[in-house]
């Protein structure tokens, strides 16, 4: 039994995406490590920002989770990959359940930005230096 990380999704929630995830791959042979915790591992990488090797020893070997991560992260024809549909999948699902709309409806902009969107074209932005009249 593995330790627990704040990223980890629910078993239940898991439940909802372990046939997609299982599809993209065809079985040939009984599987090793639980697709649960190659998921979670995935999901560790992504909100750490860490390298591959610095995956945690709790999680299956970096090289396997690797191995997934490129079957599920491949994407198709519309540009869109299984990963990419499981997170929204997954995103839709806790809005749904928060009594909130599935799809979004607020975008931010940070403030920076916006000053510089008219200019960018005439004068160029770079923040070390100061601005031209």
């Amino acid at each position: 039994m593995r330790k627990a990380y704040p990223n980890d999704i629910t078993r239940e929630q898991f439940e909802i995406i372990r046939k997609d995830l299982e599809g993209a791959r065809k079985a040939t042979h009984p599987r090793k490590y639980d697709l649960y915790d190659i998921f979670c591992a995935i999901l560790y990488l992504v909100k750490e920002g860490c390298t591959w090797r610095a995956i945690p020893h709790d999680y299956p070997n970096w090289r396997i989770v690797r191995y997934y991560y490129d079957i599920w992260a491949e994407k198709d024809d519309d540009g869109i990959s299984l990963l990419d549909c499981i997170l929204r999948k997954l995103v839709e699902m806790d809005r749904k359940n928060n009594d909130r709309s599935e799809k979004t409806t607020m975008l931010i902009v940070d403030s920076k930005s916006v000053q510089n969107a008219d200019t960018a074209q005439s004068k160029g932005y770079d923040a070390g230096k100061k601005l031209q009249e």
